[in-house]
């Protein structure tokens, strides 16, 4: 059948129209400024080959992990991991989901109830929303990284809700800023709300991630870092209490519906998390990241620049056709950045989305940069 309904044929005409139609492209030989892949965990022969020799050494030759983790999944090796990651992130408890997205869907579709109230910043990423659109309880948004509107609409709600949950994002993954944890935390304190940080983009970047960078593990009440940035894997783990670990277990339906991870894939991430430990590929990123920003402002071009400390960095350029067109240039130039284009961000902020990695080199940070200024005063 090759017929589709109407509606949707409309809807792909539209994105088409406005230059936002999303295709999948293969990989190309370019200089990577586009990728996840800060630190250049994903690529490393070295993790991949410990990955393997844990699993021989313990005699794992298993592909699959055959059910969900309730089921037949519940490898050893979670408990491994799990145990490895409250200790290093000095949390009471760990739980391993299949990815960050399946962790939002699984927090904030199962904890906030009916008569709570989350509190999100305007920008948090689509699977928070998409976790929040399954809840029962109500939520409103806050400006960005605006925490007196944020104090404002906790104290409009204070008096009728069972509880308030507060949500952000240490580094936010489309501009590259952070909210003030500090600030953050005494708010939340001040009016007993419950804090929750997503981690993904602060892992790696800022050692085992802003909160922890910040020594504010104790303030939160839920942190959720990912695997499959910085430490090029694929995964993730909601930080928390024993109370909160066994709670996702028992009403988490991401969690309780959907099959584990493969052996090889916990392997991998135990592996990532030790070469962690005593890299030195976080300082270099530091170092790649402190350049960037003095060569914004060597080439002029701080001010179309987001502010940003972390290893994001976004190019406002508004319109579709004219993001994607510098970001063809670029790829002429030999350069991979791709063009992040409205609806993913509001329009008219359309933007080159520039991820550094330990890898850069500084002659390339340098040079894309110059290309990005002559692309965009022409």
């Amino acid at each position: 059948m090759s017929r589709i309904p109407k509606k949707l044929l409309d809807k792909l005409n539209n994105r088409q129209a406005n230059d936002a139609l999303r295709q999948l492209s293969l990989p190309e030989n370019l200089i990577d400024f586009s990728s996840n892949d800060y630190l250049g965990f994903a690529k490393s022969e070295l993790i991949f080959q410990k990955a393997h020799h844990h699993l021989i050494s313990n005699n794992t030759k298993q592909n699959g992990a055959t059910g969900s983790r309730l089921l037949s999944g519940n490898h050893n090796l979670y408990k491994v991991l799990e145990s490895h990651l409250k200790s290093i992130h000095k949390a009471e408890s760990a739980l391993v989901f299949n990815s960050g997205y399946d962790a939002n869907l699984g927090i904030f579709s199962s904890i906030p109830q009916r008569g709570d109230i989350i509190l999100y910043d305007e920008l948090i990423h689509a699977s928070i929303r998409d976790g929040i659109s399954m809840s029962n309880a109500k939520s409103y948004k806050f400006k960005h990284n605006d925490l007196e509107h944020l104090e404002k609409l906790v104290l409009q709600n204070t008096s009728t809700a069972n509880e308030i949950y507060i949500v952000t994002e240490s580094v936010f993954s489309m501009d590259g800023d952070s909210p003030d944890l500090n600030a953050l935390v005494a708010l939340a304190n001040k009016h007993n709300c419950y804090l929750i940080i997503d981690e993904a983009h602060a892992i790696g970047v800022f050692g085992y991630g802003l909160v922890q960078h910040l020594n504010l593990e104790k303030e939160i009440f839920i942190r959720l870092i990912t695997f499959s940035k910085a430490l090029g894997c694929h995964g993730a783990t909601i930080l928390s209490n024993e109370a909160v670990k066994d709670y996702l277990i028992n009403f988490s339906r991401p969690f309780i519906y959907t099959t584990a991870l493969p052996p090889h894939s916990l392997a991998t991430i135990i592996e990532a998390y030790k070469e962690l430990e005593h890299t030195m590929q976080m300082e270099t990123l530091q170092s790649n990241i402190k350049f960037f920003n003095s060569e914004l402002v060597k080439h002029n071009l701080e001010l179309k620049f987001i502010p940003s400390n972390s290893a994001i960095h976004c190019c406002i350029i508004p319109g579709n056709h004219e993001v994607k067109s510098i970001s063809e240039q670029l790829k002429l130039e030999g350069y991979n950045v791709k063009p992040i284009l409205s609806p993913t961000v509001p329009l008219h902020s359309e933007r080159l989305r520039i991820c550094l990695h330990s890898y850069n080199s500084k002659h390339e940070i340098s040079e894309i940069l110059r290309l990005i200024a002559t692309f965009t005063n022409s």
